[in-house]
């Protein structure tokens, strides 16, 4: 920590950078490990369990806390209009000495999240390996080299907060693959995923100028504005698929409470003009703000639905 840092200051700007109004996404998303290994008719200890939500959070916020000094130190923050889902959290522009502080966060993050899948990767056998490799490499490369490469940038949200997160966590609850985990992961996967590209509507001139080159930037905001509402109601389409299937029981179908929002959301960014003013996030904002509410509704319902049908 520099001279300039007090340990309050840096502090709170770890906290800050963490992001922790976005945090309670990856309790939802891990909290379906847990309701599909019960629905699954498994009986994980409350330790392993908490362990679990531990790992999602401590992942999660090496994320934010990674991004947010990537965006300082590379200048993106200095042409970013910040709105309250997209551009940071402002923490390290106004704190600029926290920089340092910020960073080993982030690691100290990832360790913890190194030192929990060990314990899982003794526990529960060698494929654990697989997903913590995966995971690690999606944590520290999303910010500097996926946000580069538009495709692997679109899906990497969704696999770490679907495919990882419920279907590894799960496995690494139940020491074995459950196919209900995994077609309860892919609500979160299209929808994270979904999340992600809204939120980089608003900065699709200040991404490009810093380098990044995601899909906003190749398609245009109107074709990516559908592109998220087709990949939001697919989430839903899920649903009675799975249940039709058999992967999920019919509870699961109480999700489908949050259907008239999802619908809202997805004409309403099928509407969106083809071009945006610049520095002028206002149009977005209802559709940013709605597309948050509706993911953790949604998950909500349906860890709901599962925990019902256990």
């Amino acid at each position: 920590m520099t001279a300039a840092t007090s340990p309050a200051a840096g502090l709170l700007a770890c906290w800050r950078s963490a992001r922790p109004g976005f945090l309670v996404l990856s309790p939802l998303c891990a909290g379906l490990a847990v309701t599909t290994a019960w629905q699954d008719g498994h009986a994980p200890e409350g330790h392993a369990i908490l362990l679990v939500l531990l790992a999602a959070l401590l992942a999660h916020a090496a994320v934010n806390l990674f991004n947010e000094h990537h965006d300082f130190v590379s200048g993106l923050d200095a042409t970013t209009v910040r709105t309250p889902f997209s551009g940071g959290s402002g923490s390290l522009p106004r704190h600029p000495e926290a920089a340092g502080v910020v960073r080993r966060a982030a690691f100290a993050c990832l360790a913890g999240v190194v030192a929990i899948g060990a314990w899982f990767l003794w526990r529960s056998g060698p494929v654990m390996l697989l997903y913590g490799l995966l995971g690690m490499a999606l944590v520290v490369a999303y910010t500097g080299w996926l946000t580069r490469r538009p495709w692997l940038c679109l899906a990497a949200p969704g696999i770490g907060f679907g495919t990882l997160m419920v279907v590894g966590a799960n496995q690494a609850l139940t020491g074995t693959f459950s196919a209900t985990a995994l077609a309860a992961s892919l609500v979160p996967t299209l929808m994270v995923s979904a999340l992600l590209l809204a939120n980089q509507l608003p900065d699709i001139e200040p991404d490009r100028q810093a380098g990044r080159h995601h899909l906003p930037i190749v398609l245009g905001p109107r074709r990516a504005a559908r592109l998220v509402a087709v990949l939001v109601l697919g989430a839903y389409a899920v649903i009675p698929l799975a249940w039709l299937g058999g992967w999920l029981p019919a509870w699961a179908l109480l999700m489908w409470l949050a259907a008239p929002a999802a619908l809202r959301l997805a004409v309403g960014l099928w509407r969106l003009p083809a071009e945006l003013a610049p520095g002028d996030p206002s149009p977005l904002l209802p559709w940013l703000g709605l597309n948050v509410a509706l993911l953790l509704g949604s998950l909500a319902l349906l860890n709901f639905g599962l925990w019902l049908a256990a």
